[in-house]
């Protein structure tokens, strides 16, 4: 795959959204694969064959962008032949494309309220099961770029975009976030975080193992082929590109340490609250670390959360860590908000801890990856308890 694409010819449109100085262009520029692997997903996404057309493709991301108050990414959208219909600021009035950019409005604010429902809201609006992973794909991606632009601006001093949100509530609004004891495919389901392994199960039927494309199975080489792999293998080509930016992010040596990427990562999924995403982040945050206590701790914490089951706060989730980690996981969870709310007063108290640029680049990519990971785990399926006595080691991301 190139790392060029019809998005920006640039090749990063990440970067160029960024509006990088140089040293922060320098430190990015050390991991060339995150933003090489970043621009090939937009790519796959953007430009190639989807079963959603390329105007709706990115007219679904410039509304997801209006309500990261990601003016930059809506300009560059619109500027591409994105809908406008779609990010304007009521629904459109098609029936497919409302219940598309309603599913919108509520993957990128209110992840963890998403249900089945919601996806049979989508299917019974005419979209196939392919256009419904590419909804969520569009959503979910659009919250990793908007951070990743948002965060790099902030190491380098500039404060985010404010693109007004559409002044209209979600489909989330006023739910509270499921209890429920059984997961879709009947199995206990945990409504607690834990560092325990947990396995996933869909809400739309993935592709059967034995009717994998080799291009289906190359594009999550290094992964398990559970339900979760096999669903995103519909867009093959988004997600050999998004499963190398995971390795590109989280498996390299050099940077921040990997324990406080992972660390980043749970942080972010406790702020989208999605308990799967956490329970795997965590787990590898404490073994890498071997600071289980600290990890639980974290995990311990309890948001309170507004009608749209956004935290009013998140400094609670840094309280009790030392003035490293609670720098760290401060900067993680603000960033995840919807919009975001990282200042630069984080990163300078991130850099008053001694981080260098290129820690500081690892720790904005890790956060924003899981921006994107939470909101493909939360609307397209849930977590559920494995057997025991057959499990084996999964870590979807």
């Amino acid at each position: 795959m190139s790392s060029t694409s019809d998005t920006g010819p640039e090749g990063d449109d990440i970067g160029r959204l960024a509006g990088l100085d140089r040293p922060i262009e320098a430190a990015r520029a050390a991991k060339p694969q995150v933003a090489g692997r970043a621009q090939e997903a937009a790519a796959a996404l953007f430009g190639g064959r989807a079963p959603v057309s390329g105007p709706v493709r990115r007219g679904l991301a410039a509304l997801a962008a209006r309500w990261h108050g990601a003016e930059e990414i809506v300009r560059h959208h619109a500027e591409r032949g994105g809908d406008a219909a779609l990010w304007r600021d009521d629904l459109p009035g098609d029936p497919a494309l409302r219940a598309a950019a309603a599913h919108v409005d509520l993957v990128t604010v209110s992840p963890a309220l998403a249900t089945r429902d919601d996806l049979a809201r989508l299917t019974d609006a005419g979209w196939s099961t392919d256009a419904v992973v590419t909804i969520s794909q569009v959503a979910a991606f659009t919250a990793f770029q908007a951070r990743a632009v948002q965060g790099l601006r902030l190491l380098q001093g500039d404060a985010p975009g404010a693109a007004a949100p559409p002044p209209r509530h979600t489909p989330g609004r006023g739910r509270r976030k499921s209890t429920a004891p059984t997961a879709a495919n009947g199995r206990p389901r945990p409504v607690e975080y834990t560092r325990e392994l947990l396995s996933w199960t869909a809400w739309v039927p993935p592709v059967p193992t034995d009717e994998l494309t080799p291009e289906q199975e190359a594009s999550f080489r290094g992964k398990t082929n559970g339900a979760y792999f096999r669903l995103l293998a519909r867009l093959p080509a988004v997600l050999a590109a998004r499963t190398a930016l995971d390795a590109a992010i989280f498996a390299t040596v050099e940077g921040l340490p990997r324990a406080e990427r992972e660390l980043a990562a749970a942080a972010t999924s406790k702020v989208t609250d999605c308990v799967y995403c956490a329970s795997v982040h965590a787990r590898k945050a404490a073994q890498l670390s071997r600071r289980p206590a600290d990890v639980d701790r974290l995990l311990g914490v309890t948001l309170e959360r507004d009608a749209d089951w956004v935290p009013s706060a998140t400094a609670p989730l840094a309280e009790g860590q030392d003035s490293r980690w609670a720098a760290i996981v401060a900067f993680a969870a603000a960033l995840a908000t919807t919009p975001v709310t990282a200042t630069t007063a984080h990163v300078d108290r991130l850099r008053a801890e001694g981080l260098t640029d290129a820690e500081l680049t690892d720790l904005v990519a890790s956060a924003a990856f899981f921006a994107w990971a939470n909101r493909l785990m939360l609307s397209l399926g849930d977590p559920y308890w494995p057997d025991t006595a057959t499990a084996t080691p999964r870590t979807p991301a």
